[in-house]
């Protein structure tokens, strides 16, 4: 089990090192990839899953009541283990799986990778009936990017823990004989790690957190949000397997379910708790942060994604890419773009001086073509995750005056599912309680300003105060660019310029691009860096004069 996941562990090193672009799981769904009849299997093995208990061996009574955004129950039950149980048993877990070492618990991680990717269109299926979003996005975002981010956090804790040596003779000369000493340098784990889960990306936001915990000694305890425990519940399987045929203790990764609220709470704040990875509401977020004290807290939360538009050497372009933006998973991603901020006076583009009107309305435009068909528009926008989505895109036009007011489209293979196309406000840069705050979900705003300086400018207040996962400029000027690039610095978020083609700026690529900075409001961390993993350990050192 261990020595053929070797080399994926050391080409994973190395990608992290570099930066450059690698990925050790395709995200094509061809059965030139995955092999003939490997569709069908998963669709089988998602099937195979529905209306009844899952099988997943930890005590408890069984509840469930998940309903897919297409119109579906999906009548799954999972056992509710009490808190107490969960907690105590990855305790008595860990000591194993601490004294196992780096080494083997990284290539136990990466088997786990190895074994969920085998499972990748069962989990798009989950994916997609849990979040709404499209399958082919489902089985790439919620599979093999997941599971790149997964193996990223692994070679990352891999690397930190073995930076120095886990042995040394340690001699210090003197007068007479010197002074010999053996060390050893011990990787210790934190204690029980908790990771809670969102309900947009089941896998690609928890799996960070659980494999950067796991592979640094943390026992891992799964708390799914409950609308979206099917594809965790699937991933907490394939664990608990390759830990058993390892001759580990399962216990080492639990799931943790509700029937209503407060378990998370529950989790969060108790002492034997000692890391927490949340993504989710700023709200919640900010709750953490300030009463789970006893742990080692890392939030993702809600930010103002802000798009600085000063010209363009493709007018076309920049709109096409904005649209896809804006309509992809109906902009139901923490990544997407909310906020468009354009000079009152126009912009300069390849087609001639444009307006801020013209701008408006040509973005509004680009959406319209590019979800002008609404069987194709499905597979782009995929399904409103929940009511509260829906009711904020509904009073969407209450905001400010519509500039393109968002559709209902019917769904051509699930009758029942709710699908809405993007709602584009205008609003003026007065209205900072309008636009200073997330609208999660398909709505952005067009904003006129003063001038690019004064869009600059309010994109480094608005995110200094609210956070943001994402920045983004379109610009012909090398100052204006330059600019931009400070305002960032400034603000704490990363950013993207002059995105025109097959790149966008709510995507980002595993082993290169940085997932949140943790250098504003909206997250406390990277996925995944050096800082992400480091905390989850430490090294405890025994000496001795040696013989």
């Amino acid at each position: 089990m261990f020595e053929r996941n070797r080399e994926t562990l050391d080409q994973a090193l190395t990608a992290v090192a570099r930066r450059a672009y690698w990925s050790a799981y395709p995200e094509s769904p061809s059965p030139r990839v995955y092999g003939e009849g490997a569709a069908e299997r998963g669709k089988e093995a998602f099937d195979s899953l529905l209306g009844k208990p899952f099988p997943l061996e930890q005590p408890g009574e069984r509840i469930g009541a998940e309903r897919s955004p297409y119109g579906i129950d999906l009548g799954v039950t999972y056992p509710r283990t009490p808190a107490g149980e969960l907690l105590d048993a990855a305790r008595a877990a860990m000591p194993a799986w601490r004294d196992a070492g780096p080494e083997a618990r990284a290539l136990a991680c990466v088997e786990m990778v190895r074994r969920i990717n085998e499972r990748s269109f069962e989990l798009a299926h989950a994916v997609q009936h849990t979040t709404g979003q499209a399958f082919v996005m489902a089985f790439q975002a919620g599979g093999p990017h997941a599971q790149d981010r997964a193996l990223e956090a692994i070679a990352y804790g891999y690397a930190a823990m073995t930076a120095s040596a886990a042995t040394a003779r340690w001699e210090k000369p003197g007068k007479g004989e010197p002074v010999v000493m053996d060390k050893r340098f011990t990787v210790v784990p934190r204690g029980v790690a908790l990771v809670i889960g969102c309900n947009t990306f089941p896998t690609w936001n928890a799996y960070p957190g659980l494999f950067a915990s796991l592979v640094t000694g943390n026992p891992v305890v799964v708390k799914p949000h409950p609308r979206a425990i099917l594809p965790l519940a699937i991933s907490v399987g394939v664990a608990r397997e390759v830990l058993a045929e390892a001759g580990f203790d399962p216990a080492l990764v639990q799931l943790a379910v509700e029937e209503g609220r407060g378990l998370a709470v529950e989790l969060a704040t108790d002492p034997r708790v000692r890391v927490v990875d949340f993504t989710g509401s700023t709200e919640f977020g900010d709750w953490l942060e300030r009463n789970a004290g006893q742990a080692l807290v890392h939030t993702e939360k809600a930010g103002v994604n802000t798009v600085v538009v000063d010209s363009t050497g493709s007018w076309r372009g920049m709109l096409a890419n904005l649209a896809f933006s804006l309509s992809l998973y109906s902009g139901q991603m923490c990544t997407a773009p909310q906020n468009i901020l354009v000079p009152a006076g126009g912009i300069d583009t390849d087609e001639g001086h444009k307006s801020f009107d013209e701008v408006a309305r040509g973005l509004a435009a680009a959406v319209d073509r590019l979800l002008g068909d609404d069987a194709k528009a499905v597979e782009l926008t995929g399904a409103i995750v929940n009511p509260e989505v829906l009711a904020r895109v509904e009073q969407a036009p209450e905001l400010g005056e519509p500039v393109l007011a968002s559709r209902a489209i019917k769904h051509p293979a699930f009758p029942d599912a709710v699908v809405r196309t993007p709602a584009i406000v205008r609003v003026g840069p007065e209205r900072a309680d309008v636009f200073g705050r997330e609208h999660f979900g398909p709505i952005s705003f067009v904003v006129p300003t003063d001038s690019t300086a004064a869009s600059l400018d309010l994109l480094r207040r608005t995110i200094t105060e609210r956070g943001a996962l994402t920045a983004s400029v379109y610009s012909t000027s090398e100052d204006v660019l330059e600019q931009a690039e400070r305002a960032a610095l400034d603000a704490g978020v990363n950013l993207s310029c002059n995105l025109t083609g097959g790149v966008f700026v709510n995507q980002s690529a595993a082993f290169s691009d940085y997932h949140g900075s943790g250098a504003n409001p909206a997250a406390t961390a990277s996925l995944t860096d050096p800082g992400y993993v480091a905390g989850r350990f430490h090294v405890v050192q025994s000496r001795r004069p040696a013989s």
